[in-house]
Parts: structure tokens; sequence; C-alpha cells
């Protein structure tokens, strides 16, 4: 079940006041309070509803993850968005509890299809000498080498000899011909994309996905293969768009690049300028900042103030047991450079909204923390294999876990629009505007403006009046002189998951050339006020049993609705805001599957998690700009 964008308007009741201009907020305090569903298209003319979606997903047609065993094709992968059973590669149903509105298979674009055919007979790769190997994967161990072995192939001379141009067009129409297929305007979208998969020499994580607009796309998609630059890829793109393909890059973990994704010289070393920033913001969006490998807002290094920084954290780089630096390898650390490059230079290179996505090679979702399926097929689907319960025997070490950066992935994540309605048009345009957020996994909504003439909480057609008085998520504000601007922020909490605990803004901005940044809570839950000289909410109480993994009732809120000013605003620095919605903690994957092996949690993981939203920033310009 999803909820109305505007059900505030049937919950803003007489008798609620504002606390202050400053800080004007309403709360909902009784968390068994009901909710309306949404319907999964829009409703009355102009009135956009949040959708939620995976942009983000492997099927068999991934070298890897037919090497994990997904034989699972894009139609397969589609049904079970909008609500089939697909068998998992270990041989359990997968099933969601409420089906997405929207979903995109994005198979790597090197080596499509290729895996695949080495299995059929008559194909130009079955005699090939990996063919036999691929052909009899029956365990973790021969699947592991497969895996090993097709990367080793990758980085080498030798890489050319699994191009197939046959079994990659027959892969590519195959994509795009299920995503038409089941593309259901109103109902359901289904995207064209494609995964670009390129790296450093050292696994220095470049990977994107790119998303079509429309029901076509070039005869072959870009790959690592035509280039490991990619400033090649956004070049390409404007190729395409000029003969008509219209499409959005979205890159994804930063957090295992080393530094390489927000780094501040090109790919060639030179220091960005103005036609870089150019280039990519007309081709780079949007950026996935949590999946299931790990979160990529921010890293404890980076934000050694932020309480709840240390979340879902992937300390090692893609494919490997590399450290990654976090240093140029976090989205909040690269808009607070974005800002500083704003201010110094006169442009932006890194002026990205975000959305989550799963990057499931299982063609599902993830599951979710109380329902995990991992996201590797059959190298991760029993949870010895994921780290969090121990090994039969101790290892030669006397490990008693299996040492795996596995029990650092998370269960995953969505991508959140605020659309108009249900079609690859509206969507598509909500990602390009930016009006976008993401989710560590729950259907939170969340939805974010600023302005000058903001209404109060308990306005009558609120949602319109912050339009027309205002931006949304992904837009701009320029000052104006004298005055602040104020902020409205609205949750609204899944209803099948925990309630929501407090809701804060993330603000960075820049003085004398540097950037700081400082997290405010502007929402508590239960009735509690923010303190003035912590800006934080008092703790609610809520907790977790972990003997069973219940939480606590009573406390929490559905829904928040807050109008909030900040009290250190200054019209003179370049700035951003975005907002982080925190739910109660529950019980996290690995917890779940200690308690359903009879076992207790492995101390070395975290027991509970919460789940939460990030929204796409507003950008603050002074007026001098």
């Amino acid at each position: 079940m999803r909820l109305p964008a505007l059900v505030m308007v049937l919950f803003l009741l007489g008798g609620c006041q504002e606390a202050s201009e400053s800080n004007s907020s309403l709360t909902a305090h009784d968390s068994d309070k009901p909710i309306l569903a949404v319907p999964t298209s829009a409703g009355p003319r102009g009135e956009k509803h949040a959708l939620f979606g995976d942009l983000h997903v492997h099927t068999m047609y991934s070298f890897d993850a037919f090497v994990m065993g997904t034989l699972a094709s894009p139609d397969a992968a589609y049904d079970f968005a909008k609500g089939g059973v697909l068998t998992h590669p270990g041989g359990f149903d997968m099933q969601l509890d409420v089906p997405l509105d929207f979903y995109a298979v994005t198979d790597h674009a090197f080596y499509l299809g290729a895996l695949r055919s080495m299995t059929v007979e008559g194909n130009a790769l079955y005699e090939h000498e990996l063919a036999e190997g691929v052909r009899n994967l029956s365990d973790e161990k021969s699947r592991g080498a497969a895996f090993a072995t097709m990367l080793a192939f990758l980085l080498s001379e030798r890489r050319a000899e699994l191009i197939d141009p046959v079994s990659s067009t027959s892969a590519w129409d195959d994509i795009k011909a299920a995503a038409n297929r089941h593309n259901d305007p109103g109902k359901f979208t289904a995207f064209l994309g494609y995964e670009y998969t390129s790296s450093g020499d050292a696994f220095e994580n470049l990977h994107r996905n790119v998303i079509f607009k429309g029901d076509t796309a070039p005869d072959l998609p870009f790959s690592r293969l035509d280039s490991r630059n990619p400033e090649e890829l956004w070049r390409w793109m404007d190729e395409q768009r000029l003969a008509g393909y219209e499409s959005l890059a979205m890159p994804h973990n930063s957090n295992g690049s080393n530094g390489w994704m927000f780094s501040l010289t090109d790919f060639d070393g030179k220091p960005l300028d103005s036609d870089y920033a150019d280039l990519r913001m007309r081709n780079e969006r949007l950026v996935e900042n949590s999946q299931i490998k790990g979160t990529s807002d921010t890293h404890p290094a980076l934000s050694p103030n932020d309480e709840w920084a240390d979340f879902e954290i992937m300390k090692v780089r893609i494919a490997s047991n590399l450290a990654s630096q976090p240093q140029g390898s976090y989205v909040r650390e690269a808009l607070r450079n974005g800002i500083e490059f704003q201010a110094k230079k006169g442009f932006n290179p890194f002026k990205f909204g975000v959305i989550g996505s799963s990057d499931t090679h299982n063609a599902s979702y993830a599951g979710a923390e109380d329902n995990y399926w991992s996201k590797t097929g059959r190298l991760d689907d029993e949870p010895v294999e994921r780290g969090s319960v121990p090994l039969a025997q101790p290892a030669e070490d006397g490990s008693a876990y299996l040492k795996t950066y596995r029990n650092q992935w998370s269960a995953g994540s969505l991508a959140g629009v605020w659309a108009e309605e249900n079609t690859r048009t509206a969507i598509y345009d909500a990602l390009h505007r930016k009006e976008t957020f993401s989710t560590s996994g729950t259907r939170l909504q969340v939805r974010f403006f600023a302005g000058y003439d903001l209404p109060a909480p308990d306005a009558n057609d609120l949602i319109n009046k912050a339009y027309a008085g205002g931006v949304p998520m992904g837009g701009e504000l320029v000052a104006e002189a004298g005055q602040s601007p104020s902020f409205l922020v609205w949750a609204l909490q899944d209803p099948n998951k925990s309630a929501l605990q407090r809701v804060q803004i993330i603000k960075a901005s820049v003085r004398d050339g540097n950037s700081s940044e400082k997290v405010f809570d502007v929402a508590c839950s239960d009735g509690a006020k923010v303190n003035p000289q912590t800006h934080r909410c008092p703790d609610n109480g809520a907790r977790v049993d972990l003997t069973n993994c219940t939480v606590s009732t009573g406390v929490g809120d559905p829904e928040m609705l807050v109008r909030w000013v900040d009290p250190e605003f200054d019209e003179s620095e370049h700035a951003i805001y975005y907002v982080r919605a925190l739910e109660n903690p529950v019980c996290r994957w690995s917890t779940w599957d200690a308690l359903r092996t009879g076992v207790e949690p492995n101390p070395a993981l975290s027991a509970t998690i919460q789940e939460r939203a990030w929204t796409s920033p507003i950008w603050f310009s002074p007026a001098s700009e």
C-alpha cells in the first residue's frame, strides 16, 4: 500500500498552531492512526504522486549474473516487479509484498549475452576455451573461479575474444522488446536501460546506469570496450540525443571508487573546467546514493559531527578486498565541492539529485531486512555465505565467520519520484528535473520545498501553494535581498514498516572559499521539541528486542510536516539543503538471519538499522550570481 501525496491536507485539522515562524511543525501523535492508500496512477490534473521503482537490475544477459546462477530473463524480471513470483537461483521463490511502479533491466553492456551464448550450441562462443567451465558451474567454488577468470580476461589483451556482435545484438534486442512489452502507461513503467561498467586497473569503480526516455534506443549500447573514460560515454549520449535517443546516466557505488567518482580532476588528470561541468551535468543529473553494496551519501570520516553517517558503509572497492578511500567517493562531499567550484569559478560539476536502486543480480529486487535475498545468486543464498551465521567449523585462522565483504551489504534501496502519472515521460521528466528521493528500502515518502512565500503547514491547498511560492527538491533558489527563505518538509511512513523518529535538514555552505556542513533536526516524533542549542530531538525511546526482533509500539509518528527557517542563514553564501528522514530502528537482515538459524547475531555487525530516506538537494545562490 502506498500513500497519497496530498493526504496531509486531510490530516491537517483545526487547533494546530505554529510554534514559531522559524520552526513551525505539525506531527501526528497516534501511531495507530489510519493512513489512506494511494492509487498507482496520478489523481487530478497537475497533482504529483510518489512512485517507487528500481533502475538497476541484472538478468541472465549480464556475464556476472549468469555465472552466479541467474537464468531469469528480462520478461521474468518485469513480471516480478509487477508482483509475480520469481525463483531464486538457490531454488526458493521470491515475491514482493507490494509491486513496484517502475523498473529497468540494466544488464552490463560489455560481454552482453556472451556467457549465456557459451551454453548454446552453434554460437560462435560455444567453442571458446572458457565455455566448458561456464557450462559446468556446479558450486560456489566453480562459480567464483569462473567469475575471477572473466575479470582477468576483461583486463587482459585478450578481452576482444569475447566480443560477439551476434550475442550482444540478440540480447540487447530482447531487453528492449521486453521493456516495451511490459510498459503499461498509467499502471507500470518499464524503462529501456543498461549498465556502463567502467573501472580503473585497481578496481576503482566508475559504473553508471543509462536510462532511455522512449521506446527506442541505439542499435548497441556504449560500453567500457568502447572506452573506459566516462566523458566519452557522455559525448556518445550527446550524439545519440541528436539522433533522437534521450537518456540520463546515473553513477552508482561511488563508495567503491577509491576517490575516482567525484575526483577534482578529469579522467586524464586535468583540472575540471566549465566544459567538463556542462558535459557531465547535461548527461548525469542524478547519482544512486544507496543500494545493496552500501550507502554513498556520506562517511564518518567525512562527516564526523553527523551521528547517523555510519550507515551501511561498504569499505572496499567493487569486486575486490582493496580498501576504498572516502575522499572523492561520497555524494555529500561532492555536493560540497560543487558549491565550492560554483563560488570560486562559476561552475558546478557535481550538481546531482539522488535516487536509490538495488543492483540485484537475481533479476529481482533485493527483498527487505526481514526477507533478505541478497544479490549474487548462488554465491550468497545461504546466511553462512553472507557472514551473518557462523561456519560449521572455524576457519584455519580460527575465524568463526566467513570473511566476506557481503556482510557489509545492505538490503537494498528504492528510487522515489514525484510524477503526475505513471508513464515513461512523467517519470523521466521527474528524474531530469531531480524531483527525486532515495530510500534504504522502505516506501517512506518525503517532500521538500524552499521559498520566500511558502504557506503555513495548515494552509489549504498546501502543495499547490508550495509550488507557487517556492521550488521543490532538485531546484535552485536565488537570494532576495534582506529575506530568509523558509523550508517546507513533509514525510509519510511506509505503513508496512516502522514509524518515523525524526526529520532532518542537512546543510552545506561556502564561506571564504571553504565549505562546511551541519545537520539540523527539524521535526521530532511523539510531540517532542528540537533542542535549540544542539539542534537535536530527544531520544523517543524506540527499542528493538534482539531475541525476537519485535519493536517498541506506541512510539514514532506516521507523518511529519514542518516549516523551518535556517537560524544560521547568510544570503551571501552558496549553500545546499537536503532532507533525511529517519524511521525507528528495526533488526538488520543479518540479525534476522541469526534469529532464524537459532544463533546469536554476529557481534561484528550492526544488530539494528534505522531505515531512512534522502531527498535531492535544493541549491541556494547569492543574488550576485
